[in-house]
């Protein structure tokens, strides 16, 4: 049975700003990288142990996806997977306070 995808708003935030920032030199590559993301995303519906359990965490449900060099952070529930937000590979999870509630 496919999962429903939800994004919350700090994903969509997230993906809004990387759009906006690859925009300021290329629209159709932020067009393009979005679509990917977004193809990543609802690629979870069927496999969403497809990603990788996220290191910094010890919460098993918490998993991401690389995708170019960011990485998209989901967490599994029983009938959903839930887009928590999309960090640039280089960003340290752990520094970002806002993203405690990731850990549990």
């Amino acid at each position: 049975m496919a999962l429903k995808i939800i994004w919350t708003l700090e994903a969509a935030d997230d993906l809004e700003s990387i759009a906006t920032y690859i925009a300021r030199d290329s629209h159709f590559y932020a067009k393009s990288f979005v679509r990917e993301i977004i193809n990543a995303s609802l690629s979870l519906k069927e496999f969403p142990n497809r990603g990788r359990i996220v290191p910094e965490f010890s919460n098993s449900a918490v998993h991401e996806l690389f995708i170019k060099a960011y990485r998209l952070i989901y967490r599994i529930e029983e009938s959903r997977i839930v887009i928590l937000g999309i960090i640039h590979g280089k960003r340290n999870l752990k520094t970002l306070p806002e993203k405690d509630e990731w850990k549990n």
